[in-house]
Order: C-alpha cells, then sequence, then structure tokens
C-alpha cells in the first residue's frame, strides 16, 4: 500500500531535526536555555516496524551521536536479546526520544527531564512519518505519558505491570511500557522480578518477530 511517504520524506526530517536550536535559542521557560550546543540525536526510518521512544541522551550519548551507547542501552539490549549490530540498523528500529539533546545535569548530578521543546516541535511530525511502526517501546514516564495519555497509571510501575492490556490494543500501533534501563533501576527490577519473569520473554517474542 502506497502511504504518500518516502525515503526523501525521512531525510528531510531527519536534516531538520539536526538542524534545531530550538532549546539554545528560543527556550520555553524564559532564561532556560540549553547549557551547551545542541546535538540531537534520533534515528527515524520508514522501515522498521519498532520504535524504541526512550527519554533524552545522556552525556555519552551526546558526545558520540549514538543513541543508548551506554551501560543504559546494553541492559536494553539484553532485555531486546538483540546484537548492537541489530540494534543500530535502521531497517529493524527507530530510536527517537522525547527529547532528542542532552538537556544536562540537575544539581544532584542526575539527568535533567527532556527539554520542553521537543516534543511539542517535533513528535507529531516523527511518527505522523513513520506508518509502519507495529510496537512502540515506552521507556520510562516521559515516553509512556505521550504514548499512552490518559491510559498511563498514576505511576510507572503500575503503567509496567498493566503492560497486557497496552500491548493488546486495537488502535494505532501496540505500546509496551518499559522501565528506563539504566542501572540506577537495579533496585526497581530486584523489588519487581515480574518484569523480567513475564514482561522480558514477551518483549523478546515480539522483537524476534518484527525484525526477521
Amino acid at each position: 500500500m502506497d502511504d504518500g511517504k518516502s525515503p526523501g520524506d525521512i531525510a528531510a526530517l531527519r536534516a531538520a531535526i539536526a538542524a534545531c536550536r530550538l532549546c539554545r535559542d528560543r527556550p520555553a521557560r524564559e532564561g532556560d536555555f540549553l547549557p551547551h550546543e545542541p546535538r540531537p540525536v534520533a534515528v527515524l526510518s520508514d522501515t522498521a516496524r519498532i520504535l524504541i521512544a526512550g527519554q533524552a541522551p545522556g552525556l555519552r550519548v551526546h558526545e558520540s551521536g549514538l543513541p543508548f551507547n551506554d551501560a543504559s542501552g546494553d541492559r536494553l539490549r539484553t532485555w531486546l536479546d538483540v546484537t548492537r549490530e541489530d540494534f543500530y540498523d535502521p531497517a529493524k528500529f527507530a530510536i527517537v526520544p522525547m527529547g532528542f539533546c542532552f538537556p544536562g545535569y540537575d544539581a544532584h548530578g542526575s539527568d535533567l527531564p527532556p527539554r520542553r521543546e521537543c516534543a511539542p516541535l517535533w513528535r507529531g511530525r516523527v511518527i505522523a512519518a513513520m506508518p509502519q511502526i507495529e510496537l512502540v517501546l515506552a521507556i520510562g514516564q516521559y515516553a509512556q505519558a505521550w504514548h499512552l495519555g490518559k491510559a498511563r497509571a498514576s505511576s510507572m510501575t503500575e503503567t509496567v505491570r498493566d503492560w497486557r492490556r497496552h500491548l493488546g490494543r486495537n488502535e494505532g500501533p501496540a505500546v509496551l511500557p518499559l522501565p528506563h534501563p539504566s542501572w540506577r533501576n537495579t533496585a526497581w527490577l530486584k523489588r519487581n522480578p515480574w518484569f523480567e519473569d513475564e514482561v522480558v520473554p514477551k518483549l523478546r517474542n515480539r522483537v524476534k518477530t518484527l525484525t526477521q
């Protein structure tokens, strides 16, 4: 079926995102400028059937320009049961965080939330440009808020616990909510063994089906 999209559409959108300097030049909150030169990181695809919707790049990703090029990425690839080569193959995975640029650190040395400017400007356009997506992996509360809307529970834990309902929804691509694979969440994983016992096997099966 011809959906009206073409590789040229994706290429043009990718170039526009790479050139974006909105958070540096016109921040959503007065004076809240991005503290460094923007380096948008996103992998768009007109063939991938899986969209990895993360939070925002960390410092290592900002420096390399490669999404999930850190310990979080190692854990995520373990959950997916895929190699780095497959993970970074745009024919298999689109990787589009809620914020494209590293937002910097807070006073405690933790990553700040995704920039407020990014999703309102870009996310709808990116999703519309990839109608072939069949599964969205919504990683963390910000991606879950956008992709699940009112269907999201009051906590990330309860949203992930309700994964069967989200994965089986009838409208649009299926959404599988996941905790962030950061090593900061190791304690969460220990408290919630059902995630690796129940969700990860289903995730691996779905990924295998959609990337063959």
